[in-house]
């Protein structure tokens, strides 16, 4: 009896001992960034559903996140928001897509409300 109290104990204790996939370990951090990018005139012209679903796809591949983008009027240069482990991991996503890449800039702060919030801390400004 004592021997099937210790087995039965080791189980309920597994899960505090399990691997770093498990729902308890603590995520790696995510950093937030701007990617600039000009297209040919025209280029941004034949984005459908299903080719932004092949980059989402291609970006989740590599733990990167696509959030927003911003692109001028006459649709050359574009302004994208993305998040992910590093810039290095956003880099690999455009070159994957077959994006150009003019510049990547993390933005950690954001100043929305008047209070700055970090991309993985909050920091309240004095």
């Amino acid at each position: 009896m004592k021997s099937l109290f210790v087995i039965v104990s080791l189980f309920a204790l597994a899960p505090a001992f399990g691997d770093e996939t498990s729902s308890n370990a603590i995520p790696a951090p995510t950093h937030r960034y701007i990617i600039e990018r000009t297209f040919p005139r025209g280029a941004l012209d034949h984005l459908d559903a299903s080719v932004k679903s092949e980059v989402n796809q291609n970006n989740a591949s590599l733990g990167v996140r696509w959030l927003h983008s911003y692109a001028n009027a006459d649709e050359t240069k574009t302004f994208c928001v993305y998040e992910g482990p590093s810039e290095a991991a956003v880099r690999k996503a455009a070159e994957l897509n077959k994006l150009p890449v003019d510049s990547v800039t993390e933005v950690p702060v954001d100043l929305e409300s008047g209070v700055a919030k970090s991309a993985t801390a909050k920091v309240q400004r004095k």
